[in-house]
């Protein structure tokens, strides 16, 4: 079994440089038997959200398996329905009881709209409780990510944001870094978009090393850095995407790697009002009539 290494975030936790995401895995038996498999295969990172309304099965898989819960490191998200003080604290409570846990590894603000403040305050409040280990955002730019640590007093361990070779954010990755800001990379392989996989650079490199594109996206990832939870639901290529351990990209490689950036979210702008009133503006609304 690959046992994965580990990094230590700016307030000492250990965090493993490789997990498993359950987004779009709403289906409990589906994501239960995936969070299992991925456990038995070797995964100690478990990243989840409460947006992708699999808590509960991720939690009744960590319950069956025989890895103790200290090795095991478990995230979850708090969506942007409750970015108040108090909803946030109500929020943290139940990703805990979902999940069957006492404590989080790491929780992360899912989106930087809404009271960004109020629900940060909440997990600073809950860190010191024990509750959670490390609290962290994402999908913050670097404006936002400032604004956040010049105004609250401390400092995000995590910035989960979007990262593969089609949308590589050189300088977002960068001032991450050199803030000590871990970035974890999502949707490493663009979910297929562009033909990933049979990008013939990519292809190059993998025949050289006789890996996969896949195995080669998340080692050039990890080359920058980065912590990276690419998802399946296949323990076979759970078993392919771990095994990423055991070869080096060379400078030249990476570099070819580079050149891919389309310089563009191969999802949506996070930035674009419009996008932001259709995904989040429900919520948002919510949260103003509330208040």
């Amino acid at each position: 079994m690959t046992r994965i290494p580990t990094i230590k975030l700016n307030n000492g936790v250990e965090m493993p440089q490789l997990g498993f995401g359950v987004f779009q895995i709403p289906d409990s038996a589906e994501c239960e038997a995936a969070v299992s498999a991925a456990i038995q295969t070797g995964y100690r990172l478990i990243d989840t959200a409460t947006a992708y309304r699999n808590e509960t099965a991720v939690g009744q898989a960590i319950q069956k398996s025989s890895v103790s819960r200290e090795d095991l490191f478990i995230t979850s998200k708090l969506w942007v329905s409750d970015f108040t003080y108090q909803r946030a604290k109500r929020g943290i409570d139940a990703s805990l009881e979902k999940l069957g846990l006492d404590y989080l590894d790491l929780y992360l603000l899912h989106q930087p709209y809404g009271d960004t403040m109020g629900a940060w305050r909440a997990l600073e409040e809950a860190q010191k409780a024990g509750k959670i280990r490390a609290i962290g955002v994402s999908n913050f730019y670097a404006d936002q990510l400032k604004n956040l640590m010049l105004t609250m007093t401390t400092m995000p361990a995590v910035n989960q944001i979007e990262v593969n070779p089609w949308y590589q954010q050189p300088e977002e990755v960068a001032y991450n870094q050199s803030e000590g800001v871990r970035v974890e990379a999502w949707a490493p392989f663009a979910e297929g978009q562009h033909d990933i996989f049979t990008a013939p650079a990519l292809v190059n490199i993998a025949e050289t090393h006789q890996k996969t594109t896949g195995q080669v996206v998340l080692r050039w990832l990890l080359q920058r850095g980065i912590t990276v939870i690419p998802k399946s639901v296949h323990q076979e290529r759970m078993r392919e995407n771990i095994a990423v351990f055991d070869f080096n990209l060379t400078p030249a490689e990476m570099a070819a790697i580079s050149a891919l950036d389309r310089q563009e979210s191969q999802f949506f702008d996070h930035r674009d009002p419009i996008t932001i009133e259709q995904i989040f503006g429900s919520s948002l609304r919510q949260l103003k009539e509330e208040n």
